[in-house]
């Protein structure tokens, strides 16, 4: 059995540009509990107020798996425990399970607290004892270990046993700074175990791109406890990335540490996380990104569509993922077939539409398309290829207004005029803040009254790239838009030398999607 210890909403939230709020905090460490994680550390009650607030509201949780932990120091040098008011602030959010950080590495006791190595053991037992004696389960972080392993073996290994002595759970070796290579771990933490008849864990750090590797040969050494964070976010380089590490430990090691269900909701508690601490995915990740499973190059495509064992190390449902397929110039015409073949199931390679199809795109993306991300772009295409698609409103017209003022600031109105298939014409205008905004108000606003539908859709993201930076002003641009109801999120692009029309594509194509799926929902044969 390994321990799962999840510091993202504490080391993690040290990362660069990372924040939590007290409900962003709630609302993950429920998730967190659902995906079966064991501890989560929830902060340093004694370093600010909103943590402070956060152990009041955490102790309401109705939690299945997950002991909620806060975080703290060893006593100050010249404090008595019962004195010291990190300590104090440990025992007040009333945890049953605390965890503490103390120095292994005879520098910085020397050098950054400012006491003999002797004091430092005694820093360390008191603490440590202290927080026991007063009812608590005590984790015990043994900060650069590793370092001071490498440093002084003999006394880094009595900071350790200073911990045991005075009643510690567990006891975490620590490479802080994130230099140490895997097979320096492994071996340390080999000679821990050897030395130490104690629960050992291992938390890491990533300045060497090896916190992962770090970690899990830390398991296979003997390591039964695990720290890390999700998607990696942890101070400088981050700290070893947990949704890499639990798929890692039950899918290549088979150790149970989640269960099966458990392990489905992995992709969506990263995303999650991302999506609270307000950055975008990574979806390079490995198990939980987009493009973990997304295939390109057309042999790959058509391996995989014969067996997915071929370019694929797992089964992405495993972890909540999914195969995708992506279409591009890369990609030959076996690459469209499987990626329209829920929708068209009864064509091949060589079928006249798939050929179509095939050769439409090409052109597109010569001309600057791009449907990676814009994949309900390609869908439309597809629908109006195969000639399954009829659209929902014409434009008669747009115009587009931009003014300055004498105080500097700007206004941008757009009027436009559209017809529905029955003839019915609306004509609307709207201001915005700048062009595009305008445009799609007052495009929204023409056609939610022909389609109600519309009102949940919003915009969540808009890119623009130049195409060609050497034609200056009038180089081509791509307008990447992606858009959600809610429930679904899509991507849709446009293309053009003026930034209003690609806008405009972008734009069509976004709202004539989500009027396309909720009529296939509706009219399942259309």
């Amino acid at each position: 059995m390994v321990e799962l210890y999840d510091t993202t909403l504490r080391d993690g939230s040290q990362g660069e540009g990372v924040a939590f709020s007290v409900e962003d905090k709630l609302l993950i460490i429920e998730a967190l509990d659902r995906l079966g994680i064991h501890y989560i550390e929830g902060g340093y009650p004694g370093s600010n107020p909103k943590d402070v607030e956060f152990f009041k509201q955490a102790k309401v949780l109705k939690l299945q798996h997950a002991e909620v932990v806060p975080f703290g120091s060893t006593r100050y040098r010249s404090n008595i425990p019962s004195e010291d008011t990190n300590l104090l602030a440990l025992l007040d959010t009333g945890a049953r399970t605390v965890t503490i950080f103390g120095k292994s590495w005879k520098l910085h006791a020397t050098d950054v607290l400012r006491v003999t190595p002797e004091d430092n053991l005694d820093i360390i037992e008191s603490s440590v004892g202290f927080l026991t004696e007063n009812g608590r389960q005590v984790i015990y972080d043994a900060e650069h270990f590793f370092d001071g392993f490498q440093d002084d073996s003999d006394y880094a290994l009595q900071t350790l046993k200073a911990a045991a002595r005075a009643g510690a759970k567990c006891l975490v070796l620590c490479d802080t700074n994130g230099g140490r290579l895997p097979l320096e771990i492994q071996e340390i933490v080999r000679a821990v175990m050897a030395e130490i008849d104690l629960p050992i864990g291992i938390h890491t750090h990533n300045d060497a791109g090896m916190a992962v590797a770090n970690t899990i040969l830390g398991v296979q050494a003997g390591a039964s406890h695990v720290q890390g964070t999700f998607n990696s976010y942890g101070e400088r380089c981050g700290n070893a990335n947990l949704s890499s590490i639990i798929p890692n430990l039950k899918l290549k090691l088979g150790i149970d540490c989640v269960s099966d269900n458990q392990l489905k909701q992995l992709a969506d508690v990263s995303r999650l996380i991302s999506e609270l601490a307000n950055l975008p995915h990574d979806e390079r990740q490995p198990y939980v990104g987009k493009s973990a499973f997304a295939h390109k190059g057309g042999m790959h495509i058509d391996a995989v569509k014969k067996n997915r064992l071929t370019f694929e190390h797992i089964d992405p449902e495993f972890v909540g993922n999914q195969q995708r397929i992506l279409v591009s110039d890369q990609a030959g015409r076996s690459a469209i077939v499987k990626k329209i073949e829920k929708a068209y199931p009864n064509y091949d390679r060589n079928s006249p539409e798939i050929r179509a199809l095939f050769n439409r795109m090409k052109e597109a993306e010569n001309a600057g398309y791009q449907y990676e991300a814009a994949e309900a772009s390609f869908e439309l295409l597809t629908h109006k290829v195969f000639n399954s698609y009829q659209s929902f409103f014409d434009l008669l017209g747009f115009r587009v207004i931009i003014e300055k003022f004498k105080d500097h600031s700007m206004r941008s109105e757009a009027t436009i005029k559209v017809k529905d298939p029955d003839g019915k014409v609306e004509h609307t205008a709207a201001d915005g803040d700048g062009p595009v905004e305008a445009l799609d108000i007052a495009l929204r606003k023409a056609l939610e009254r022909f389609y109600p539908a519309l009102q949940k859709v919003h915009l969540t993201d808009y890119k623009v790239r130049v195409l060609d930076t050497k034609a200056g002003t009038g180089a081509k641009v791509r307008v990447l838009i992606e858009a959600s109801d809610g429930i679904e999120h899509w991507g849709t692009v446009g293309v053009s030398e003026n930034i209003i029309q690609a806008s405009w594509e972008a734009l069509t194509d976004s709202l004539e999607y989500k009027l396309y799926k909720d009529r296939t929902k509706d009219c399942p044969d259309t």
